[in-house]
């Protein structure tokens, strides 16, 4: 059967941009304090999950809701299955949007929107896909199953408890990185560093009240707040505040309230995988605050902070600086900040960690950090698929048909669902040349590329399923 994989997502392309637009119109974003049984992240997760499966079951798929945690489409025939891994979670949008983050906007070519590209997009991209290759009819050796998860963004609760309850898929990949290929990934570890309390605590100097800033490990964050107690004239330290400022690049401000000093850095949020694409306004007012006079525990805290990771993404000042030829750097995003004077300092990381890395090894380094002990540790493994598997090799062939460009390997620092499989790579739909605005205000994709994406996945659900 020779078929036009273009020409097919063409016929469907207005269809498949009004779908999208809905889907992305759904606020999906973690929300726990709202949960309920049947909504256990979230009633934007919850609608997101629910409109994915309901046009599934629309559109002739077999549907299945796992618990309001994840769930399916499947269509096709055989033992084997090939499952097809996305999620319908949201980081939240952030500031700073020119459009409705939540418009699914169309303008300049581009649908804008928070998920346009991480990873709305990618998934209706591959339903579509899937659409197609089920309105071809042709002879299936095997079962296709997209697998919908609601927590990929924060702690893959869905993933976990799905593949407690239902079958694992033979093969399969994840529409949630870049294209061409990528088939290793990073090991991740997010953890908390939590300053232990000092014995003896010197209050005389400033008294930072609170300082906030972000709300996942894996966002550099992108604004922060310290409110301070200062006993004398306010001039000084602002003057040094605004001189900080601009010496570093970052936007800064402040004002007095009841008679306490605040002050705000705004820095450039993006993906957690690559800190140094962004500018952390913690670690920025962090740096500013251990060059005041403050209290002794406060002093502690945000020197150890501003010595360890501002402008050192590398791990090195930690001590656990490591790359490989496989996966390259490991890097440590700083993605939560808080301080109190009643509750101390806490640290919120995300480290990405390359395949060869030992990190039980790596773990004890951090566990004897002085003054600080860990919290809340938890550890994905890296993910690593041979470059001869047949998988890898079949979906470089088709991107290669579809693109007329070199089918590259490449490895990063993101986590996608294709680590939870034995064999499983991420592919797409970031396309090569393409800025990668994950997570960053007015996030979008390329029209173009949602339609080239598409034809990809179809050809790649048809060769890896059906019978030629």
């Amino acid at each position: 059967m020779s078929i036009n994989w273009t020409n097919e997502v063409e016929k469907r392309k207005d269809d498949l941009l009004k779908d999208l637009q809905k889907f992305l119109q759904i606020k999906s974003v973690l929300d726990e304090e709202d949960a309920t049984e049947d909504a256990p992240l979230g009633k934007g997760v919850k609608e997101a999950l629910s409109y994915l499966l309901t046009l599934g079951e629309k559109d002739g798929f077999t549907p299945k809701n796992v618990d309001h945690l994840a769930g399916h489409l499947e269509f096709g025939e055989g033992e084997d299955l090939l499952g097809i891994l996305c999620h319908v979670d949201v980081v939240p949008e952030g500031d700073g949007w020119s459009v409705d983050p939540y418009g699914g906007e169309i303008k300049d070519g581009k649908i804008f929107a928070r998920g346009a590209i991480d990873d709305k997009g990618p998934t209706m991209a591959a339903y579509y896909a899937m659409k197609i290759v089920k309105d071809l009819d042709p002879t299936f050796n095997k079962r296709i199953r997209m697998i919908i998860g609601t927590d990929e963004e924060s702690d893959w609760r869905c993933v976990e408890h799905y593949f407690k309850n239902e079958e694992m898929p033979t093969m399969g990949f994840a529409p949630d990185a870049d294209f061409p290929i990528i088939h290793a990934e990073k090991g991740i570890a997010d953890y908390d560093l939590v300053q232990v309390k000092p014995e003896e605590i010197t209050d005389s100097g400033i008294k930072v009240l609170s300082f906030e800033s972000g709300r996942r490990y894996n966002m550099v964050p992108d604004f922060a707040k310290a409110i301070l107690v200062v006993d004398e004239d306010h001039t000084k330290w602002i003057q040094n505040f605004e001189i900080f400022t601009k010496d570093e690049g970052v936007k800064g401000s402040y004002y007095i309230e009841n008679g306490e000093l605040v002050f705000q850095v705004e820095g450039v949020s993006s993906h957690g995988m690559e800190p140094d694409n962004g500018k952390n306004a913690g670690l920025y007012l962090a740096a500013f605050l251990s060059k005041l006079p403050l209290s002794s525990q406060g002093k502690q805290f945000f020197e150890f902070t501003a010595k360890h990771f501002f402008k050192d993404s590398r791990g090195i000042q930690l001590g656990v600086s490591y790359t490989d030829d496989i996966t390259g750097d490991l890097t440590i995003n700083i993605g939560k900040l808080r301080y109190s004077e009643a509750e101390g300092g806490r640290l919120g990381l995300n480290m990405r960690y390359p395949v060869t890395f030992d990190m039980d090894k790596g773990k004890t380094i951090i566990e004897n950090v002085e003054g600080y002990s860990i919290e809340n540790f938890t550890d994905s493994k890296p993910h690593h698929v041979s470059k001869d598997d047949e998988l890898v090799q079949t979906l470089k062939k088709v991107y290669e048909d579809q693109t007329g460009e070199r089918g590259e390997l490449l490895s990063i620092g993101g986590g996608t669902y294709a680590r939870s499989l034995e064999a499983g790579v991420a592919f797409g739909a970031l396309f090569p040349g393409r800025e990668d605005i994950a997570h960053q205000k007015d996030e979008y994709m390329y029209i173009e590329d949602l339609l080239k994406a598409t034809a990809i996945y179809a050809q790649a659900i048809y060769e890896l399923a059906c019978e030629s």
